[in-house]
C-alpha cells in the first residue's frame, strides 16, 4: 500500500512493473515502469560518478523535461539530493547556487550550456542530456533495478532555493519523508486517483511543482504530463491533449491564462481541480466561470514550517482555518493580534492591530537551510517558526493573507497590507494584473504605488476608487505605473523587488494624484527627480 511507504525511493520502486502510461512530454509517452527503470539506471550511474566522501548532491539545470523527474527519482533511490538550479540566474549568482549546494554532478541540456560559459565550477562533472555522450554513460546501467533500501525518511532529497532570496543563498532542505508525506496528504485531501493525470507546467526547480504536483501523482500512481515551460496559450491545448485532471499554479499564471482569447468551448476540458497560491479572489472566480474548474488556494511556506488548507465553509477571501499552533503575532511584542473587525461592506477596520506575522508555535516539519544558520535563526525564534508572511484572522479563526512582511506599507503612521489593497484594485475593469508596493514619501514613511498591466484611464480609475466601499482613506494609490506586461520572476510571481527598486524612475508612464486631490495626472520627469524624489533608499 502506498500509504505505508515512507520514502520517495519506495514510491518510485513501487512503479516497477507498472506498464500503464506514466509520463507524457510533447510527443513522447513513458510508462511508469520505464520511469522507474530510468531512475534506477541514473541512480547507479550517480553512485559511480560521485567521489568518495562527497556530498551526494546533484545539481539539475533543466527545463521541465523527463530528465527532471528521472533525476529526482534517481537521487531518491541513491540516498542523494537534487539541488534545483534556477535557469534565470546568471553569472556569479548562478555559480554561487551550484557551489553553495556542494553539487559534484551537474545535469543540464544544450539550451542551457551558454549560461555556464566562463563560470568557475571546480570539481563538478557536467552531464549534458540529449547527447550521444550522455546516452553512452547510461548504457551500462540499462539493466539496473530500483532498490529503495539505500534510502531512509530522514535523508535529504531536495535543496531548493526560496524564491526572491537575496544575500546569502537560502536552499531549503526537504527530506524523503517530508516529500512523501506531502504527496500522501494531498492525495487524501483532493482524492487523487491512479487514473488522474497531473499537468506540471510550473518550473520543477521550484517547490510548488515538485511538492504539490509531482509528489501526489507519484504517491497515487497517477500520470504526469510535463510542459517544458509554462505557456498560457498552450495551457488548454495541453490539458485536452494529455487528458489532464489536476494542475498547480503560482503567481500570475492564472491571470495569463485568463488573458488568452475566450472561446465558447473553454469548458470542454477534463480538468477537475487547480491548486496553488496567489491567483486572487477575482481571478479564481473568473477561472471557474470560464473553464468550469474550481481553484483551491492554499498556503504553505516554501520551507514547510506552516500550512493552511482550504475547507468547505471557508469565507470568500480567506485561505482557510488556523490549525492548532498557528497564530498571528505582533512582530515587535510577540503578543497575539486581536481578531479582525469588518464593517458591513467587508472593509477591515482594525488592520493596524489585527495584521501580524503568521507563526507556528506547534510542531512543524521545517528542516532548515543548507549551510545557512543565520537564515535558520531568523525563521526559528523563541521555539516557534516565523513564516515572514502577514495575516489577519476573523473571530471564527479563518486566516486571510495580507502579504509578505516586506509588503507592509506605512502611510501617515498607519500600517497597510499590500495584498489587501491589491484584492480591491483587481476589480478595476481595465486591469489584467495589479501589484501594490511602497515607495518612499519624500518626508517620512511611504506612499502607495500600484503597477497596472492592461489599460488605464485616469478619470475612470479615480471614479472606480471612489466607488469601492472597502477602500480605506489611506489605501488609494498615490502613484500608478502602467505597463503592457507585469514583470515576473521565473516562477511567475510578480517581481516586486524590481518594481520597488525602480519606483518613480521607470521607463513606463506614471500617473499621480497630488495630496488632497482625487484626479490623476501624468507625472513629469522634473517632479520624479525633484520635489517627489525620496530622501532615503527604496523600501
Amino acid at each position: 500500500m502506498e500509504s505505508t511507504r515512507r520514502t520517495i525511493a519506495e514510491l518510485v520502486a513501487a512503479r516497477w512493473g507498472d506498464h500503464r502510461p506514466g509520463l507524457w512530454f510533447e510527443d513522447r509517452v513513458l510508462s511508469h515502469h520505464e520511469m522507474a527503470a530510468g531512475a534506477a539506471a541514473r541512480a547507479a550511474l550517480l553512485a559511480d560518478l560521485l567521489p568518495a566522501g562527497a556530498e551526494p548532491h546533484v545539481g539539475v539545470l533543466l527545463d521541465n523535461t523527463p530528465e527532471y523527474p528521472l533525476w529526482i527519482a534517481a537521487a531518491a533511490l541513491s540516498g542523494g539530493a537534487v539541488a534545483g538550479i534556477n535557469p534565470t540566474r546568471r553569472g556569479p549568482e548562478l555559480a554561487r547556487d551550484i557551489l553553495h549546494t556542494d553539487c559534484r554532478v551537474l545535469v543540464t541540456e544544450r539550451a542551457h550550456l551558454p549560461l555556464l560559459d566562463g563560470l568557475a565550477l571546480p570539481g563538478i562533472r557536467l552531464l549534458v542530456t540529449g547527447t550521444a555522450a550522455y546516452e553512452d554513460l547510461l548504457a551500462p546501467y540499462a539493466d539496473a533495478e530500483p532498490d529503495p533500501t539505500r534510502a531512509g525518511p530522514d535523508d535529504r532529497l531536495l535543496l531548493y532555493f526560496t524564491s526572491g532570496s537575496t544575500g546569502a543563498p537560502k536552499a531549503a532542505i526537504c527530506s524523503q519523508g517530508r516529500l512523501a508525506a506531502a504527496g500522501r496528504s494531498l492525495v487524501e485531501h483532493f482524492g487523487v486517483r491512479a487514473d488522474d493525470v497531473h499537468y506540471v507546467c510550473m518550473p520543477m526547480f521550484h517547490g510548488n511543482a515538485v511538492m504539490a504536483d509531482w509528489a501526489p501523482a507519484l504517491a497515487a500512481g497517477a500520470g504526469v504530463a510535463l510542459r517544458r515551460r509554462f505557456s498560457a496559450s498552450g495551457f488548454l491545448t495541453d490539458v485536452r491533449k494529455y487528458g489532464a485532471t489536476y494542475f498547480t499554479y503560482v503567481g500570475r499564471a492564472v491571470s495569463y491564462v485568463l488573458a488568452t482569447e475566450e472561446r465558447d468551448d473553454d469548458r470542454d476540458n477534463p480538468l477537475r481541480l487547480g491548486f496553488g497560491t496567489e491567483a486572487g479572489v477575482v481571478d479564481a472566480a473568473a477561472f471557474e466561470r470560464r473553464f468550469g474548474v474550481r481553484l483551491v488556494e492554499g498556503y504553505g511556506s516554501s520551507e514547510g514550517g506552516a500550512a493552511v488548507q482550504w475547507s468547505p465553509g471557508t469565507p470568500a477571501g480567506a485561505v482557510g482555518k488556523a490549525a492548532p499552533g498557528l497564530a498571528v503575532l505582533d512582530q515587535e511584542t510577540g503578543a497575539e493580534c486581536p481578531p479582525a473587525v469588518f464593517d458591513p461592506s467587508g472593509r477591515l477596520l482594525n488592520g493596524e492591530a489585527a495584521i501580524g506575522e503568521l507563526v507556528n508555535r506547534g510542531p512543524n516539519p521545517f528542516e532548515g537551510y543548507w549551510r545557512n544558520p543565520e537564515a535558520e535563526s531568523e525563521r526559528r525564534r523563541g521555539g516557534a517558526y516565523w513564516t515572514g508572511d502577514l495575516f489577519y484572522r476573523d473571530t471564527d479563526g479563518y486566516l486571510y493573507f495580507a502579504g509578505r512582511t516586506d509588503d507592509r506599507i506605512r502611510v501617515d503612521s498607519e500600517n497597510l497590507a499590500a495584498a489587501m489593497i491589491e484584492n480591491i484594485l483587481a476589480r478595476y475593469e481595465g486591469a489584467d494584473a495589479v501589484a501594490v508596493y511602497a515607495v518612499p514619501d519624500p518626508v517620512t514613511g511611504d506612499q502607495v504605488m500600484v503597477t497596472v498591466a492592461g489599460s488605464f484611464e485616469p478619470e475612470g480609475f479615480a471614479r472606480f476608487l471612489a466607488a469601492q466601499p472597502d477602500l480605506g482613506t489611506k489605501m488609494a494609490p498615490r502613484f500608478v505605473r502602467v505597463v503592457q506586461r507585469m514583470p515576473v520572476t521565473a516562477t511567475n510571481k510578480i517581481h516586486r523587488a524590481l518594481l520597488r527598486r525602480e519606483g518613480l524612475r521607470c521607463a513606463d508612464p506614471v500617473w499621480w494624484r497630488p495630496p488632497g486631490e482625487r484626479a490623476y495626472r501624468r507625472l513629469a520627469r522634473e517632479d520624479a527627480e525633484g520635489p517627489l524624489a525620496p530622501t532615503r533608499g527604496p523600501s
